[in-house]
């Protein structure tokens, strides 16, 4: 009887994605719908929760710190979007020539970065950027005469090398994302465009770029969610949770800063909402205005 159940044509599709449901359910689900809940709590380990209605939400409108950190992610967002779009796109261009040679080491050789622990990359970086005079970038700037910086006691230069650190991280994870993109496009279109005469960049204009809108709309939606997110990298690159006039504080580190290092988890789980309703908003938004809501026609 059970094997009979089981079996049915109308019962299996629902026993091939019950593990999916359970799955989404139980971490994505049932943590959105309690965190939610929490956010309108005064709440903190070891005590009851006391409901506080709208009050946390209140409070960050007003919350300098936290506008900071609002501030700092949007920027960093920003600047992952403008350098890991068109760049890794043009180097995923380059090495899917046919005229380039050694192609396999290249491709290699940029996700490389991306193997690396994130807290061996900050620490690395945190050294290479360090404010001591014979830290890599102020000995190279020596070279050229120029007196030593303190990037990381700097609200632009730190954010900078953030930048660098991502750029260095997750280029060759986005090139390869267009890599696939590129081998999807019908050798055909080319042939024909090089018939009528069209030129290289003609020829990425009309044809590559448009094609490649599938992935772009991609890589865009996890950049922005990536760059949002981002934490670790800030935190071993400032060596804490504390930088200077909290100019490397992202809205995941005030998140954490008051969830776990303060015991303000109501006042956390608020933090964590605007976070996600700021992602969702950006994100549609751009979907939106890439036209993937439209409806094929026939």
């Amino acid at each position: 009887m059970i094997k009979k159940f089981v079996y049915s044509q109308k019962v299996a599709p629902y026993v091939f994605v019950l593990p999916f449901i359970l799955i989404f359910s139980i971490f994505w689900l049932y943590p959105l719908i309690n965190s939610f809940v929490m956010s309108f709590q005064d709440r903190m380990l070891g005590q009851d929760p006391k409901w506080i209605g709208e009050a946390n939400y209140s409070k960050l409108l007003t919350d300098k710190v936290f506008l900071i950190s609002i501030k700092n992610s949007v920027v960093y967002m920003l600047g992952t979007l403008v350098l890991l779009i068109p760049f890794p796109m043009l180097f995923a261009v380059m090495i899917n020539s046919k005229l380039m040679m050694g192609r396999e080491f290249f491709k290699s050789s940029f996700f490389l970065p991306a193997l690396t622990s994130v807290a061996v990359a900050g620490t690395i970086f945190r050294l290479t950027f360090g404010e001591m005079d014979g830290s890599l970038m102020n000995s190279f700037l020596g070279l050229l005469g120029i007196e030593p910086i303190k990037f990381l006691k700097d609200g632009n230069w730190s954010m900078a090398a953030l930048l660098i650190l991502a750029c260095w991280r997750w280029t060759g994870v986005n090139m390869l994302y267009y890599l696939s993109g590129l081998k999807s496009i019908d050798n055909e279109y080319y042939e024909a465009a090089s018939i009528d005469g069209a030129s290289a960049w003609q020829k990425f204009r009309m044809i590559t770029m448009p094609l490649l809108k599938p992935t772009t709309v991609y890589v865009t939606t996890i950049s922005v969610y990536a760059g949002l997110a981002m934490f670790t990298e800030s935190l071993m690159m400032f060596n804490g949770n504390k930088s200077p006039q909290n100019i490397g504080l992202t809205i995941v580190g005030y998140l954490y800063r008051q969830g776990i290092e303060q015991n303000k988890l109501g006042y956390a789980a608020a933090v964590g909402i605007i976070l996600l309703v700021i992602a969702m908003v950006i994100n549609l938004t751009q979907l939106k205005f890439s036209g993937m809501f439209k409806k094929e026609e026939d």
